[in-house]
């Protein structure tokens, strides 16, 4: 049965057979065809940002925490290109997100008009893929492959361009059931002659090591790796991108490896015998020198895409599937086969390095009357807080998103939501609204630099007349704080164009000037009970911390070095040098 009506109502149709629930837009002329049938849907909420990119951001905060894709929907020209860092920001991370761009008139499309950018020829290179829909007909086909594409194998972003006349003229509307794409058919099942080949491995190491990314949260793999760790007993370590897919109070977690990762996460890698890399991309931040990256290890790399497998290391046992599959396949096949860890010497190896060098800071045990205030004793008052209360974990990017790395525990899957991958300033702010928006029953925070929050601190308004009580800590030090820590180790301190008066602007008086919250703290004293009042206001929030100026995220792995060279933090000794004879030669052997 079909029935004849408008592209711009067919649009709003197809969304609403899949799902949509919310989607953040920004009107404009050749998209007001769009937001007037938008205008009678009961079934989507459609929020207005005050920025395009903050659209996406939002999408990309909503994707991540609920696992369905987010949409945004702008207009063209100047409003499609300010989807460009979001999209990016999306592919880069594989996060499942539709951005639906409207376009002048086909008629007019290369000629240069009012509003008009080649958005499709721009965003080839950031899209998994992307359409220029050329009639109406054609929209609801568009429509079901974009959201199957963004979805389906490795997730990512997907842009449809709707010219206005597509979206005036008419069709006879019928939504298809399926999607025929002869060439894309991503394998989701391991191969088992593979898998009983990374079984024989794991049952024969004696130093395994998971190394965990973002691949199995996509995967909703969480209870199969949880599974497979606890049976043979082998230490979990997780990219920035896999945080929140293992419990971080497991005994078994042993933190984020690479540049800022702990000097006994990144030593463990440095020592294992065998590294099940799971939804992982081998990334330069957590590689570090990629010949010295784990030299001593066979290597199992299990990922949906293909092109990942051997990209950047090469690896013993490749196996290409969906890591919910593949890790309960190997489990599968270590129950038949009887196995039983061999890990109890290597687990110990770990616990004494995590006790050698846990992650420090201040040069002291940091008091809460302590007059300094440490960025660190901040965040793990936020994680201490919120630890009984539903609650997703946002961040701005710099020195704040590692300290919230280093320093808050997660413990449920989708509760972490942060740019990986593009590093992306500004993200932060409206990827909480977004998230808020997919989880209100959740308390949003958002951990936030005071460079970073600036980028897109017009989402505050968003926040406030849409209702969603997002609440922003901002560590402010009154520096590009990451590019400072740069030019303290690197450039002899010069701090060129890396300043920013911690008075300037007044956070407290701009959220109030948003009609939100603001509350400063000086001493780590007050640190408590500011949170707590921002966490109990019925409304978005915003906590100005002004924290050590200088401080540094410890460890560091410099440019160029292996992952066991870090600067900073407790000071360490050789590998060889830190354990006793017998249990060295226990696990060594």
């Amino acid at each position: 049965m079909s029935d004849r009506i408008t592209g711009a109502e067919a649009l709003v149709r197809c969304l609403e057979a899949e799902g949509v629930d919310v989607l953040f837009g920004y009107p404009g002329g050749v998209a007001l065809p769009i937001f007037d049938a938008l205008y009678d849907s009961t079934k989507i909420r459609t929020v207005l940002p005050r920025h395009e990119q903050g659209a996406v951001h939002a999408a990309d905060g909503y994707a991540r925490v609920t696992g369905r894709p987010g949409v945004a929907l702008v207009t063209s020209g100047p409003g499609a290109a300010n989807t460009i860092t979001g999209l990016a920001n999306a592919y880069m991370d594989s996060i499942p997100v539709v951005v639906i761009t409207a376009q002048v008139s086909t008629a007019v499309i290369g000629t240069d008009a009012f509003q008009e950018i080649d958005i499709t020829g721009i965003t080839v290179p950031i899209t998994k893929h992307n359409y220029l829909v050329k009639n109406a007909s054609e929209l609801p086909e568009a429509m079901k492959e974009a959201f199957h594409i963004a979805t389906t194998g490795r997730p990512g972003p997907v842009l449809i361009d709707v010219p206005v006349d597509v979206s005036k003229g008419e069709l006879d509307f019928k939504y298809p059931d399926s999607v025929n794409l002869p060439g894309y058919k991503p394998t989701y099942k391991g191969h088992s002659k593979q898998i009983k080949q990374a079984v024989s491995l794991i049952t024969r190491a004696r130093r395994p090591l998971l190394y965990v990314g973002g691949g199995v949260l996509a995967s909703g793999g969480a209870k199969e790796l949880k599974e497979l760790a606890e049976l043979m007993q082998i230490p979990v370590t997780t990219t920035m991108m896999g945080k929140s897919v293992f419990p971080e109070d497991h005994h078994l977690w042993i933190g984020m490896p690479g540049m800022h990762g702990a000097k006994y996460t990144n030593y463990a890698i440095t020592e294992a015998d065998l590294l099940i890399a799971v939804g992982v991309r081998f990334d330069d931040r957590v590689t570090g020198k990629l010949a010295a990256f784990a030299s001593k290890a066979k290597i199992v790399h299990i990922d949906v895409d293909p092109a990942e497998i051997g990209k950047n290391k090469p690896v013993d046992v490749p196996i290409v599937g969906d890591a919910k599959n593949v890790l309960a396949g190997i489990v599968a096949e270590l129950r038949k086969a009887g196995a039983e860890p061999k890990t109890e010497a290597w687990v110990k190896v770990v616990d004494e390095w995590r006790k050698q060098f846990p992650l420090h800071y201040g040069g002291h045990d940091v008091a809460a009357d302590h007059e300094q205030l440490y960025p660190q004793y901040v965040v793990q008052r936020i994680s201490e807080l919120t630890k009984d209360r539903p609650t997703v974990i946002c961040t701005e990017v710099g020195q704040n998103q590692m300290w919230a790395c280093q320093y808050y525990t997660l413990r449920h899957p989708r509760t972490w939501v942060s740019s990986g991958g593009l590093g992306t300033m500004g993200f932060g702010l409206p990827a909480a609204i977004g998230a808020q928006a997919g989880r209100p029953d959740a308390l949003v925070v958002d951990i936030a630099g005071d460079g970073s929050i600036q980028m897109n601190i017009q989402e505050l308004a968003t926040a406030k007349v849409n209702g969603f009580p997002v609440k922003i800590v901002i560590l402010n030090n009154g520096y590009l704080g990451m590019v400072r820590q740069w030019q303290e180790l690197f450039y002899g301190r010069r701090y060129s164009a890396s300043v920013l008066p911690q008075d300037c602007p007044d956070f407290v008086k701009l959220a109030e000037a948003f009609g939100c919250f603001g509350v400063r703290v000086e001493r780590p004293g007050d640190v408590d009970s500011a949170l707590q009042a921002a966490f109990d206001f019925d409304g978005p929030a915003i906590v100005d911390c002004r924290v050590v100026p200088e401080e540094c995220v410890y460890p560091m792995v410099a440019p160029g070095a292996s992952i066991d060279e870090m600067l900073g933090g407790v000071p360490g000794c050789p590998v060889s040098e830190m354990l006793d004879d017998e249990l060295l030669e226990e696990v060594w052997e």
